[in-house]
């Protein structure tokens, strides 16, 4: 059986050397190849520390090593669904990339059965360990290992320092003073983790090999309810299904809300629809409840969100057909990149497609909750 490490990393590319040396020394199985998954920052100081002075190389001749397949091409930087790059994983958007981006490459290389992998945790960002972790308890198999490797107090965080030497080597330590490479301890400590991939239905595992971090998610917490439970906050403006939430912008979140609060959660965008200004009210009164940008209002007739609440609704526009309909492919849109078919199809705005006057509506058997009240 092949053994592959698979590494997160940041600032630090020492967990490597670190690990490498704790399995020889441990007399743990060595790999034979390894994979690591970084930031665009990170693979600069990585690729410096290990191959440029020569770490890495230094490591495998002072230890005979066997030989472990290990480069450039190996490192694997985080990028988004358009190749993009991510640059040090320091935004909110950049979390869910990096979760889309690990939790794919492990499902990558759980494929194979005769592949044993083992999965370090030590470096990179708290959020790269934990998808790691999490991923691993998704994808885990028997033969696979999960890890962090420790140091001592002395020796962490110490620039030039990537493992225990064989001879005395002295170093540059905190606060300048020298210290010996030789008398470092590393230590590797196998962490335990639930498997969960017995016990997930196969077709699920299947289609989240091509899901994002979120739809896995969705996935799988929708798998065994029968009823299907929203809840939305209006101060926040998200929408949460499934163990997921969903930022939305005011526009978005307020057509949802207007059907929603509809009879039956129902509407026909018919002939008179666009006559009827109780429609624009009705939308402006759910839009009222969240912050909101101040041109949906100019929009619907009004300078701004004041002179609607000081009920000065003489030149109030029309709600339009155009504009339900654009309002709804953008929550659509949102809604769906978050979540699994199967639960986006519960959960989204249905129409019946009459071209005459289509109507919309809203499932009565999901159950939707808004600031803390159950709507009926």
């Amino acid at each position: 059986m092949k053994n592959i490490l698979i590494a997160v990393t940041g600032a630090s590319p020492q967990v490597l050397t670190e690990t490498i040396y704790a399995l020889h020394t441990q007399g743990k199985p060595m790999p034979e190849a390894v994979y690591v998954i970084t930031t665009e920052d990170s693979k600069q100081t990585l690729e410096e520390g290990l191959f440029v002075q020569g770490y890495w190389d230094k490591l495998m001749a002072d230890y005979h090593l066997p030989p472990i397949t290990f480069n450039t091409d190996h490192i694997w930087v985080i990028t988004d669904d358009n190749g993009n790059a991510l640059v040090d994983a320091k935004g909110v958007d950049d979390q869910s990339i990096m979760a889309d981006f690990i939790t794919r490459k492990v499902a990558l290389l759980t494929q194979d059965n005769e592949v044993a992998i083992h999965a370090s945790i030590a470096g990179g960002r708290k959020t790269m360990a934990f998808y790691m972790g999490y991923a691993m308890s998704l994808y885990g198999r028997e033969q696979d290992v999960l890890s962090h490797v420790f140091v001592d107090d002395e020796f962490e965080f110490v620039s030039d320092f990537y493992y225990p030497t064989p001879v005395d080597c002295f170093i540059q330590g905190k606060q300048g003073k020298a210290i010996n490479a030789k008398e470092a301890t590393v230590t590797l400590a196998e962490i335990p983790f639930v498997r969960m991939r017995r016990q997930v239905d196969e077709r699920i595992i299947n289609q989240m090999e091509t899901h994002s971090f979120s739809k896995t998610v969705s996935a799988l917490n929708s798998a065994n309810n029968t009823q299907v439970r929203v809840s939305i906050s209006t101060t926040e403006k998200t929408v949460e299904v499934a163990g997921v939430k969903i930022q939305l912008t005011g526009k978005l979140l307020a057509i949802y809300l207007f059907f929603l609060l509809k009879d039956n959660r129902k509407a026909v965008l018919g002939r008179y629809f666009e006559d009827d200004k109780t429609q624009t009210i009705d939308y402006l009164t759910v839009l009222d409840k969240m912050k909101a940008d101040v041109r949906l209002y100019k929009t619907m007739g009004l300078e701004d969100e004041g002179q609607w609440r000081q009920k000065d609704h003489a030149e109030l526009a029309t709600l339009t057909k155009d504009f339900v309909r654009q309002s709804l492919t953008g929550l659509h849109k949102s809604l769906k990149d978050k979540l699994i078919p199967d639960l986006f199809e519960k959960i989204k705005v249905h129409s019946d497609g009459v071209k005459s006057g289509a109507t919309y509506q809203i499932s009565a058997e999901v159950v939707f909750i808004c600031d803390e009240e159950t709507l009926l």
